[in-house]
């Protein structure tokens, strides 16, 4: 008797992450791809953790071209940036 098997692969849900100046330094890169978490709280405690450098670090994060100031709840589909202290010209 043939017994078929499938193998069902669940896959966790990813946030991508763009980074800018001195944060690129600290990460080593530009962009980052992290398992997804519920809220910018979480993502702050997710990047302090795998890159302790950013705890020192100034940065404000941007939701889809704006800026948050508050915890604010995350989706997959949200274009998250972390922006070092700016100044215009």
């Amino acid at each position: 008797m043939y017994v078929e098997k499938f193998l069902i692969v669940k896959t966790m849900s990813e946030i991508h992450i763009i980074l800018f100046g001195q944060l690129c330094d600290i990460a080593g890169r530009n962009k980052l791809v992290l398992a997804s978490v519920k809220d910018t709280n979480a993502l702050q405690d997710l990047l302090k953790e795998k890159y302790p450098a950013l705890a020192a670090s100034k940065y404000i994060i941007a939701v889809d071209k704006e800026l948050v100031q508050e915890n604010t709840i995350l989706q997959n589909s949200n274009i998250i940036a972390l922006l070092p202290p700016f100044s215009g010209g």
